[in-house]
């Protein structure tokens, strides 16, 4: 298993050292703190002329700046430890653009140490004046949605594979995916400072960890006791409740950044765009899951994962060793949920709750791909991130996870096992 997780961080950082930090983002510490980052839409356009209000909580400092053509700003603070706020003023936006459903006008940064730089990015919606077409629309939707449901997909594998294995459904699977995203951040922007791509294999590693940890400390222990189905799902929202304040108490609530890869300049490749840092997501993920795939199919961990998920008394009397199997779906699941975190906070922004607010997206590409399947839960997660993003060219962008959601009835309705599922006697 060791070898798997090494494996799948070479081949995360072979695919992002070809990605550079955002244009005009200084990495460095410098003599003075300060605040700074780029204002662009969804499709990566520059937003000029917008204001942004600096002020100190607990102090007196206050600053107003003004996005410049690049749409980059930048403001020098004192230099003491303190927490801003930084505030993007809606009614100073271009016409057309607005802040997208996950956006905040409104960060907390702090500065912690001196000199300290910090990023702060505000997440836009809507187009310029001009608009673009409706081909041009369907496939930037086609592409954001494909590498949405590629991370659904990563995340969800550990969950689909948990509950094929033990029967547990783990409401404390979104906690995973914050933890990833939580701890690259810590470590690329609190602490060592560390390139995203060293904090990405650290997270991964510690994701994993992490799952062995609850595998070998909480869970195994109480199927030894021989805990009742509704239990285990208390425990593992007790679970989540408990995660969930932690990271909250760890990094705040605010909405969080990367120092690296923040915003790029997109490639325009005719019907769409697309910027490196989405191309490098894509990448990976399609290579992780590749790699899991290989894994299932030709290792011996993952034949016996597939046997023990298919018959778990069966695969015991055939020799295989049932714990060790669900030690290392645990601890292969939880890597890929950090990895998927990580990954989600870089396309998105890093917060206390993402994974929670995840979780639903996470359990629907489960039941659609088909429980206890690790390519159902692939499958599922791609559908359900194209038809997120594509239902927004018709429909409120507020409205886009109602229709994956209709999308997962209506498949249920014609195939109660899901996708990639198989049938089932009940009684």
């Amino acid at each position: 298993m060791s070898r798997i997780l090494v494996a799948l961080s070479l081949m995360l950082g072979s695919l992002l050292c070809g990605v550079g930090p955002a244009a005009g983002q200084d990495d460095t510490e410098s003599e003075s703190p300060g605040l700074s980052g780029v204002l662009a839409n969804d499709d990566g356009t520059p937003v000029e002329g917008a204001t942004i209000e600096i002020r100190e909580i607990d102090g007196d400092f206050a600053a107003e700046v003004i996005t410049a053509a690049d749409g980059s700003w930048s403001v020098e603070l004192p230099a003491r430890g303190a927490t801003y706020e930084a505030e993007l003023l809606l009614d100073t936006l271009p016409e057309g653009i607005s802040l997208s459903e996950d956006g905040n006008a409104l960060a907390l940064p702090r500065i912690s140490q001196p000199g300290q730089q910090r990023t702060v990015n505000f997440l836009l919606g809507g187009a310029l004046a001009g608009g673009t077409s409706t081909a041009d629309q369907i496939a930037q939707s086609l592409v954001n949605g494909l590498k949405f449901g590629l991370i659904i997909g990563m995340s969800s594998i550990g969950l689909s594979l948990i509950f094929g294995t033990t029967g547990l459904i783990n409401f404390a699977h979104g906690e995973l995916v914050t933890f990833g995203a939580a701890l690259a951040w810590w470590l690329n922007t609190q602490t060592i400072e560390a390139t995203l791509i060293l904090a990405t294999v650290i997270a991964v590693i510690g994701g994993a960890a992490l799952g062995g940890a609850v595998e070998l400390g909480l869970m195994r222990p109480l199927r030894k006791r021989q805990l009742g189905a509704f239990q285990f799902v208390v425990v593992t929202i007790g679970c989540s409740l408990i995660g969930r304040q932690l990271i909250q108490i760890w990094i705040g609530e605010g909405n969080e950044s990367y120092r690296q890869y923040a915003i790029q300049e997109p490639w325009d490749l005719g019907l769409f765009d697309i910027t490196p840092r989405d191309a490098s997501i894509i990448g990976v993920s399609l290579v992780a899951l590749i790699a899991v795939a290989t894994v299932l199919q030709l290792t011996r961990v993952g034949k016996a994962m597939r046997a023990v998920s298919d018959n778990a008394d069966l695969a015991a009397s055939s020799g295989i060793d049932v714990n060790r199997v669900i030690l290392s779906v645990w601890v292969s699941g939880a890597a890929l949920a950090a990895l998927g975190g990580v990954l989600f906070g870089l396309s998105e922004v890093v917060e206390f709750d993402m994974g929670f607010r995840f979780l639903l997206l996470i359990f629907a590409a489960v039941v659609l791909g088909g429980l206890g399947t690790a390519y159902g839960a692939m499958a599922g997660g791609v559908l359900i991130g194209l038809v997120t993003e594509v239902s927004t060219v018709w429909i409120r962008s507020d409205l886009k996870f109602v229709w994956a959601l209709l999308a997962l009835i209506l498949v249920l309705l014609v195939r109660p096992q899901g996708i990639l599922g198989s049938k089932e006697r009940v009684g």
